[in-house]
């Protein structure tokens, strides 16, 4: 099928509405055959056991220049993946997946900004995208810093600022019931508000979640053990 004929079966189906069917038109979405459209639950599935190859040091995707000369043609990704930039976070790496597999949006703690929100409608309305995965990490430097800034009723200078007062709220979300470890705390709950903005932002990310044609999710990756855990 055709990427103009895809998208206009979506349509047709209701698949894609409002807003999604509006942002999605003037686009083409040049499709991959090696990489058919997967369920989110099935994308789910294929992170995971990515990750389990990664932490038994097995994995299968090592030769890079398989597909080169498909992935000129265009992208099919099965799942995106919002990050930390923290250089110790690879998603392809961690999931084990070859280039073109993950569209990877990545920020200083894994923040969601309109630039990524437009990222994100791109991969779920064009690429065809079911699954958004929010990913926390270990030792976040930014997640820390927020603490800190918090506590002392402070802000960084510059940018940094706006970066802190995006982790603001998962932080004193978590703050009043004083956990053991608040810097795990606060980052995971900074992780599942940036599933839950994914999955509720209008028009586009909550029309294709409320069609079920998008599941947003998040999780953990503990660098030292390299394990993802799935909140």
């Amino acid at each position: 099928m055709a990427d103009k004929d895809r998208l206009t079966a979506w349509n047709r189906r209701g698949v894609i509405a409002g807003g999604a069917a509006a942002f999605a038109a003037p686009f083409v979405r040049p499709a991959r055959a090696d990489t058919p459209l997967v369920s989110p639950d099935e994308a789910l599935e294929r992170l995971m056991e990515g990750n389990a190859r990664y932490v038994a040091n097995t994995p299968i995707n090592t030769d890079h220049s398989v597909g080169r000369s498909a992935r000129a043609l265009g992208q099919q990704p099965f799942a995106t993946i919002v990050s930390c930039a923290d250089s110790r976070v690879a998603p392809e790496l961690i999931f084990d997946q070859g280039p073109g597999e993950l569209f990877v949006i990545r920020a200083a703690g894994n923040v969601i900004s309109d630039y990524g929100l437009a990222s994100l409608e791109y991969g779920a309305a064009v690429l065809g995208i079911s699954t958004i995965l929010v990913l926390g990490h270990s030792s976040c430097g930014a997640v820390s810093a927020t603490i800190s800034a918090v506590e002392d009723a402070t802000l960084p200078g510059g940018h940094l600022s706006g970066l802190v007062n995006a982790i603001r709220p998962a932080v004193e979300d978590v703050m009043a019931d004083n956990p053991p470890d608040l810097l795990a705390a606060a980052t995971a709950q900074n992780a599942r508000l940036g599933a839950q903005k994914a999955r509720s932002t209008a028009p586009i990310l909550s029309d294709l979640t409320q069609s079920g044609r998008l599941k947003s999710a998040a999780a953990i990756y503990d660098i030292a053990t390299g394990k993802v855990e799935f909140l």
